[in-house]
């Protein structure tokens, strides 16, 4: 009859309450079932699968007539059964969890959408690996700088599962803070991988369990390095390529962490790797990186990535690369499509791997954008600084802005000449934004502090900061 029908995969399907199959799932024990008259089955075990005292599913077993019941014997090894199958299921259960957890976080730290920057057309895409394989550690980023400048980032967390997506919004973060300090791209890689080896230290540090008392040597215990070996032991290395790229100048400065080379292609010429001293992954130390500036034409295109779209365990990292070279260098298209196109074009099914890609189009500002001066160190200097800022925004027809870059500009110039050494360089930037600078040939950065109510100054760049 119809209730003779097993229930679809997937479907719901319920016991009465009062059933062998419902009260072994509440009970958690083994119930036997009554065989039918009628059928060929002779008896059957309802047998609950239980994991860590939680009941995740039931299994039965059956024998036809003529065979022997049930004994003892074979409600004890149904029971081993269905616990081992329990126990699978459960971690299967738990992994998919992790998975998704992982996936969750790593996507939330990513930037949402396709970044804006000055001078740039930027499209992002990133592949997550199949759900056979635990999720890595890939992440792009494109942080804006001061002047227009912006910086472009890919890394991969070595490692995969929660640990090294957690490892990357740390890693992700750290770039971010270093990066407001406006240091120069070897800089940022430089205090990154200390930052990364504090990652695999307790607390972040390498402090160790001492003697007792105060002074003196602290020798750490047996416990102690044991604990630091395990600690160690899960350390995740990272790669990463930071490059700074200025639309006054067209010009880019590369700084790489043991990643994969860069690819440009400019207009009417074949795609080539940017030849950047790879130098050690994040997190082992040692020698300092070099740095790579490259001036790019109008229209190139800047292509950054992580080995999962060059590598997979049948393609060989040298063919992968030849392949990469090979669709850059096709027809001029849209952004997004080339993005699109590259991922279709390139084998990048297999799964082994995530794949993060970056593709930014050079659009350097023109020209008549920019506003550049330099200026002498004299007190006259602060008026003139003034009127070339008026004269500048008035051609743009910036009217409205006058009066404030004025003031920004009278009080940037006037904190040169009585902070600063050398010439005064004043330039204005027009794009999305207007952008004013003032430099001197100082080496400390200027810095905020806050005034006393007494103080006649010191409120400068806190009112410039408003």
């Amino acid at each position: 009859g119809p209730d003779d029908v097993p229930p679809a995969l997937g479907s719901v399907h319920r016991f009465p309450f009062g059933s062998p199959c419902a009260v072994a799932l509440r009970s958690g024990r083994v119930e036997d079932v009554p065989g039918d008259e009628m059928g060929f089955v002779q008896s059957t075990l309802a047998v609950p699968m239980v994991a860590h005292d939680t009941v995740v599913g039931l299994v039965q077993f059956s024998r036809t007539k003529g065979s022997e019941p049930f004994g003892e014997r074979d409600r004890a090894l149904a029971t081993e059964l269905a616990a081992r199958a329990a126990v699978c299921i459960d971690n299967g259960r738990l992994y998919r969890r992790e998975h998704e957890r992982a996936l969750i976080l790593q996507r939330s730290l990513l930037p949402p959408g396709d970044p804006e920057a000055a001078g740039l057309d930027i499209a992002c895409r990133y592949l997550p690996g199949n759900t056979a394989t635990e999720v890595g550690g890939d992440w792009f980023d494109v942080i804006e700088l001061p002047g227009h400048r912006t910086a472009l980032v890919v890394g991969d967390v070595m490692g995969r599962g929660l640990r090294a997506a957690v490892a990357m919004g740390e890693l992700r973060t750290a770039v971010r803070t270093l990066a407001l300090l406006d240091l120069e791209p070897a800089e940022v890689l430089s205090a990154l991988d200390e930052v990364a080896r504090g990652l695999g230290s307790p607390g972040g540090g390498e402090r160790s369990e001492g003697l007792g008392g105060s002074g003196g040597a602290q020798w750490p215990s047996r416990a102690a390095q044991k604990s630091r070996e395990a600690d160690l032991s899960e350390v995740y290395l990272a790669t990463c390529v930071y490059a700074v790229y200025d639309p006054v100048t067209r010009r880019c400065t590369f700084a790489n962490a043991g990643h994969m080379p860069p690819a440009v292609v400019e207009p009417g010429r074949p795609a080539r790797l940017i030849d950047v001293p790879p130098g050690m992954p994040l997190g082992v130390g040692g020698e300092p990186f070099e740095e790579v500036e490259v001036e790019l034409a109008e229209n190139a295109l800047l292509t950054l990535y992580t080995d999962g779209l060059v590598e997979s365990r049948d393609q060989p990292l040298d063919e992968g690369l030849a392949a990469l070279r090979s669709v850059l260098t096709g027809p001029q298209m849209e952004l997004e499509d080339a993005c699109d196109f590259v991922l279709s074009t390139l084998d990048t099914r297999h799964g082994e791997d995530d794949i993060a890609l970056l593709m930014a189009r050079i659009q350097g500002l023109p020209a008549e954008a920019v506003g550049d001066w330099t200026l002498p160190r004299e007190p006259r200097s602060v008026g003139r600084a003034r009127e070339l800022a008026r004269t500048q925004l008035l051609a743009w027809d910036l009217d409205d802005l006058v009066d404030t870059t004025e003031l920004l500009v009278s009080e940037l110039v006037t904190n040169a000449l009585r902070y600063g050494e050398g010439e005064i360089r004043l330039r204005l930037l027009r794009d999305r934004t207007l952008v004013c600078e003032v430099w001197d040939a100082g080496l400390v950065q200027p810095r905020r502090r806050r005034a006393r109510d007494t103080d006649e100054g010191g409120r400068g760049l806190q009112l410039v900061g408003l």
